[in-house]
């Protein structure tokens, strides 16, 4: 089992996530926290099953994902 990265977006109408490190585009969504992370999951296997190992965009991977804010 590879593990992923994950950013997982709330918003007031549900929840958007997305892998860190694959070429593409992956998306999951779904109405609570569980339903997103299990469709996200399912799309990244669905991109790795279709598309293959040549996915993988970052050498070496992400170790760690921060969120930063900033006013400008």
């Amino acid at each position: 089992m590879t593990q992923y990265k994950i950013i997982m977006e709330k918003h007031s109408d549900g929840y958007v996530a997305y892998p860190l490190g694959l070429k593409g585009i992956v998306v999951g969504q779904g109405d609570s926290y569980e339903e997103a992370l299990f469709d996200v999951k399912s799309a990244i296997r669905f991109h790795i099953e279709t598309f293959g190992n040549d996915i993988f965009d970052m050498d070496p991977p992400i170790l760690e994902v921060f969120v930063a804010e900033a006013g400008v």
